[in-house]
């Protein structure tokens, strides 16, 4: 038995979206989705493919597979398996594919295989594909049926087709068409359509291989049916390094109907999220010249004590070990700190003093002072007085936050 064992990118998509889902279903008192669980004919998510709205959609979202699937207009599990099978340059070049869509339309009579050369044992084999060979184990199966191999003869017979080797052929033949007579069928009919299954045979591809990539492509097609918003901030999360694929994702959530919202330091995670809104949060990984270091820092200091009020509030919360201030400029300018400020001009105006205010405050704990003045402040005009002394010190060109920033500064001061 051979296994091949792939890596695909696609799972981890789906896995990302079904975390948002579930996590959303919970808050709702709803079960959560099992994505083994959900119909293979869900109307819905055959409208969605049924108009080549596909991308994102995984092995279906390439321009000629969308042509191929307005052309063959799939509506059943059964047609995306053979989508898959038959997009390659094999089947798309030898005029296979173009007789599976004719046949399947009603242009073109449905036969077993051919309207000259057929026989009713093959009907329950070749039915599910309108009568045209499209993968091996119907070969072995047209083997087994008409000839009488066995399951490893008609293995054998399958490899020697793909090989394509003339004595290897020959002696194939041989065997198929004295197992068609002796089973009682004629040897002309036999050896036309070992012809047949030889001429298909080279594009033939493996089934299975087409139905296991056929499910995770379907999977992905309901929950982009579905669940749209969590579906696209998964797949935004998957290519978060590649600028031009975001833009590309964005500008489908656009067609979608979704909205995407800025980077916020106060609602955003590292990937992309979607919030109680139904809208797509983007993702604070995805901001360049910002690492993963930073975006933790920030994102504990978030959990640990509740959303940032300000930037004073932020820079004295996070561990300015692990953030720069080129790093605070790449999240001012994304607008990632939109709703700490006025506006971003105000905001990178007051950054140089907002981090020598948490650097000194720092400084203050370190050496076991209550405050940088060595008094606990206990009222707002006390923090305010300090608030000016501090800006003093710092050299500030232009402090006008209100009184409430200190806090950042002052632990230590009541709430107000």
């Amino acid at each position: 038995m051979k296994f091949d064992f792939l890596g695909l990118r696609t799972l981890t998509i789906i896995k990302w979206a079904l975390e948002m889902i579930n996590e959303r279903l919970a808050r709702e008192g709803k079960e959560p989705i099992r994505i083994e669980t959900i119909p293979l004919d869900d109307k819905k998510s055959f409208a969605l493919l049924l108009a080549a709205k596909t991308t994102a959609v995984f092995q279906l979202e390439s321009r000629g597979m969308k042509d191929l699937i307005s052309r063959l207009k799939p509506d059943c599990f059964e047609d995306i398996i053979a989508l898959v099978a038959l997009f390659r340059p094999g089947p798309l070049e030898s005029g296979m594919v173009q007789n599976f869509i004719d046949r399947k339309h009603g242009k073109e009579e449905v036969s077993y295989p051919d309207p000259q050369y057929q026989h009713e044992c093959l009907k329950p084999i070749l039915e599910p594909t309108y009568g045209v060979i499209v993968y091996q184990e119907q070969v072995m199966q047209i083997a087994q049926e008409l000839a009488g191999y066995t399951l490893g003869g008609a293995d054998l017979l399958r490899r020697a087709m793909g090989k394509k080797k003339p004595e290897e052929m020959a002696a194939q033949r041989e065997v198929f068409e004295k197992g068609a007579e002796a089973k009682g069928i004629d040897g002309k009919l036999a050896g036309q359509i070992f012809d047949l299954v030889e001429k298909f045979a080279g594009y033939g591809f493996n089934k299975s291989h087409s139905a296991a990539y056929a499910l995770v492509s379907y999977q992905t097609l309901w929950l982009k049916a579905h669940y749209p918003a969590e579906f696209m901030a998964a797949v935004m999360t998957s290519e978060m390094d590649n600028t031009d694929k975001i833009v590309g994702f964005y500008d489908e959530c656009m067609n979608m109907g979704l909205t995407v919202v800025p980077p916020d330091v106060n609602s955003g995670k590292h990937r992309f999220s979607v919030n109680e809104k139904g809208e797509i949060v983007y993702g604070l990984g995805a901001i360049k010249g910002v690492g993963e270091g930073p975006i933790e820092a920030i994102l504990a200091a978030r959990q640990k004590e509740g959303k940032f009020k300000d930037l004073f509030d932020l820079t004295a919360r996070v561990d300015l070990k692990k953030i720069n201030r080129r790093t605070f400029e790449s999240l001012i300018m994304s607008g990632a700190f939109d709703k700490l400020g006025p506006h971003r001009a105000a905001l990178m105006k007051n950054l140089e003093d907002a981090l020598k205010a948490s650097d000194q405050h720092a400084k203050m704990e370190e050496l076991g002072q209550s405050d940088m003045f060595g008094v606990l402040t206990e009222t707002p005009e006390e923090v305010q007085k300090c608030l000016r002394q501090y800006a003093k010190m710092v050299g500030a060109s232009d402090f006008r936050w209100r009184a409430c920033h200190a806090r950042a500064v002052f632990k230590r001061t009541p709430d107000w």
